[in-house]
């Protein structure tokens, strides 16, 4: 696991998009799998930025997102579709039929999920998985307990999460109890992991995931076993971790062969 702390969430999202663009970049028709949320935002922004004003091709790139809630039609203001063509795809030149989100409407719950995971196997994997880290450790939405082989299915959200989510639906009641994500073994199969955290709140999460023990009371802890799984942190979310000063000193003595 490397792990990357910047002193702010600017510079953090600034370094996640040249990781993204340099695999766009070094293979045109990569796999990316996409999060929601307010910490990704800063990216996808960055990566408007790149397209508009260098050129960053993404007509050959193909995304698979990480959840839906069940329940919400893609028009729903606060659905993950809604999210993101606001923040991503109405910025970019991807192509429509090269987008994939969970559907939140579907009548058959498992054949959807079956269907997706054979939709990733078919492009040929996830080239680079972005994700955020909750609170209690979840990335996508798998929820502590999770099994850490999981595969893309049906998860009901714990309280705290649904709690998060809060300040998109107008108020917690509002926020669905169940969701459609792509499981903990989907998100081991990336070819990379890169998880962004800010924000102090994030803290204690980010220290549990990254020196804790590897365990499904905290699914993000999963990525440890990854090959390579990148931690964008800004100074506020590395502050509980006991070995920042090392993992900063990592950062400074890269060779330059190894740096973003």
């Amino acid at each position: 696991m490397e792990i990357i702390i910047q002193s702010d969430s600017r510079r953090a999202s600034e370094l996640a998009a040249r990781i993204v663009a340099q695999t766009v970049i070094e293979k045109p028709h990569a796999v990316l799998g996409l999060a929601t949320g307010n910490t990704p935002r800063q990216l996808y922004r960055n990566l408007v930025r790149m397209h508009r004003e260098s050129g960053l091709d993404f007509s050959g790139v193909t995304s698979f997102n990480l959840d839906e809630y069940v329940g919400l039609p893609p028009a729903h203001p606060s659905s993950f579709h809604s999210y993101m063509w606001a923040h991503l795809f109405s910025g970019i030149n991807m192509a429509k039929e090269r987008i994939n989100i969970p559907d939140g409407m579907t009548t058959d719950i498992p054949a959807a999920c079956r269907k997706y995971e054979q939709a990733v196997r078919s492009a040929g994997g996830v080239d680079i998985q972005i994700l955020g880290i909750g609170t209690n450790g979840h990335i996508g939405f798998n929820e502590p307990t999770s099994s850490l082989s999981s595969r893309t299915r049906i998860k009901t959200l714990t309280d705290e999460s649904r709690l998060e989510a809060a300040g998109a639906f107008g108020s917690e009641d509002a926020v669905p109890k169940h969701v459609i994500t792509m499981g903990l073994g989907t998100i081991m199969d990336s070819r990379m992991c890169l998880l962004l955290a800010f924000g102090r709140k994030k803290a204690a999460a980010v220290a549990l995931a990254a020196e804790g023990p590897v365990t499904a009371m905290v699914p993000a802890s999963i990525l440890q076993m990854h090959p390579r799984a990148i931690l964008v942190l800004d100074e506020d979310a590395a502050s509980s971790l006991k070995m920042a000063h090392y993992y900063r000193w990592v950062s400074e003595h890269k060779p330059d062969w190894q740096k973003y």
